[in-house]
């Protein structure tokens, strides 16, 4: 339970974080930055773990990871309603 809690927080941070960062805060709100900064730490995760082989298990070495996976998410998503609010 208290790892689930402990994710949730890293999760909220992380994508608080990443928003500011990609100047989308005042888009997401609370809710939005956490999804943002939990689907980030999988991303993150994911990219670092097929680059190095490793799993990141540390606070701020996971905060960083999940942090950069939720500043591409952010992007990506950007690019994505960018390309389609055209049409």
């Amino acid at each position: 339970m208290i790892d689930i809690i402990a994710f949730i927080i890293l999760g909220a941070l992380a994508g608080w974080i990443a928003s500011i960062i990609m100047k989308t805060n005042a888009q997401q709100g609370a809710v939005g930055n956490i999804i943002t900064g939990i689907l980030g730490a999988f991303i993150g995760g994911f990219i670092v773990k097929a680059i190095t082989g490793n799993e990141v298990n540390n606070f701020i070495p996971s905060l960083i990871t999940a942090i950069a996976g939720a500043a591409l998410l952010i992007g990506i998503l950007r690019a994505i309603r960018g390309r389609t609010s055209h049409a």
